[in-house]
């Protein structure tokens, strides 16, 4: 009896000695992460005395609220950042549609060469973006599209292998019965994926959704190389305004940076259930 008590309190003291040095590691590696976002934050409250002094200080000796109202009123932030709005909104909805039609197509309509036309499909993720990049621009020159925003929201109705291939894996996982059913009741491929596999894939839809939110709220490359009239500008393409030839002005940049990084926070946050289920696709399940 001794010594099943004896064993009993060895393990718990092992467990519980390995629960608190996982807890420590994931502690001291969330502090390394967030660490830049501090600074990020410490040096928008900052003076640009203070951000230049030596060595510098991680909390500021004044905490100067106004550079936000200030940054803010210094250039259009108001138009640019409806502007970004607008892009990102049309570029989600076009990727979550399609992506999520032709991830059906691939995981519940069986066809001659499926398996080959996916592989084709997922090959194109090892082609880097910058090959393409110039052969799109002498292409989106031609047709007139250069300085107008559908050289950045069009491509979002082409697809993208990486959605597709989340999509399709998570439709993997729904019962064919249910397909199968609704074609016998007469229901179309089009009203299949719109009246159940839509509503069934919901959290992986989500995760393509705030990917896609993100990705096109934070593009720098893709209005830099498409955009030269001032009032098409993006928030992040704003941000550069404050970089002059002979200086920075930290304290702005950081400012704007601060309340262009808060809308994708609040985005995770209110969707992080659905996120993290639908992210756990490739385990097979649905959460």
């Amino acid at each position: 009896m001794n010594t099943e008590v004896k064993f009993y309190k060895t393990n718990k003291f092992r467990r519980n000695t390995r629960n608190a040095l996982i807890f420590t590691i994931l502690v001291l590696g969330s502090l390394v992460l967030l660490t830049p976002l501090w600074w990020m934050v410490s040096t928008s409250l900052k003076s640009p005395a203070e951000i230049m002094q030596n060595p510098p200080s991680f909390i500021p000796k004044v905490f100067h609220f106004s550079n936000y109202a200030k940054a803010w009123n210094s250039a259009p932030f108001t138009k640019w950042g409806l502007n970004t709005l607008f892009i990102s909104v049309v570029s989600t909805i076009g990727s979550v549609l399609v992506n999520s039609f032709v991830a059906y197509g691939f995981a519940k309509i069986r066809f001659k060469g499926r398996n080959i036309l996916f592989t084709l499909v997922l090959s194109t993720m090892l082609i880097p973006g910058f090959v393409t990049m110039v052969p799109q621009y002498i292409m989106f020159s031609k047709i007139g599209w250069v300085n107008t925003y559908l050289p950045l929201i069009v491509p979002a109705f082409l697809g993208s292998a990486f959605f597709i291939f989340l999509l399709r894996q998570f439709m993997m996982t729904i019962p064919d019965e249910f397909i199968e059913a609704a074609i016998m009741d007469g229901a179309s491929h089009f009203k299949i994926w719109w009246h159940i596999m839509l509503p069934l894939t919901k959290p992986a839809l989500i995760t393509v959704a705030v990917f896609s939110f993100n990705g096109s709220w934070n593009d720098l490359l893709g209005p830099l190389l498409y955009l030269s009239d001032e009032k098409l500008y993006t928030l992040q393409l704003g941000l550069q305004t404050f970089k002059g030839s002979m200086q920075v002005q930290w304290h702005y940049l950081m400012s704007m940076s601060v309340m262009v990084l808060i809308p994708t926070l609040i985005l995770f946050f209110i969707f992080q259930r659905h996120f993290i289920e639908g992210s756990n696709i490739s385990s097979g399940t649905k959460g």
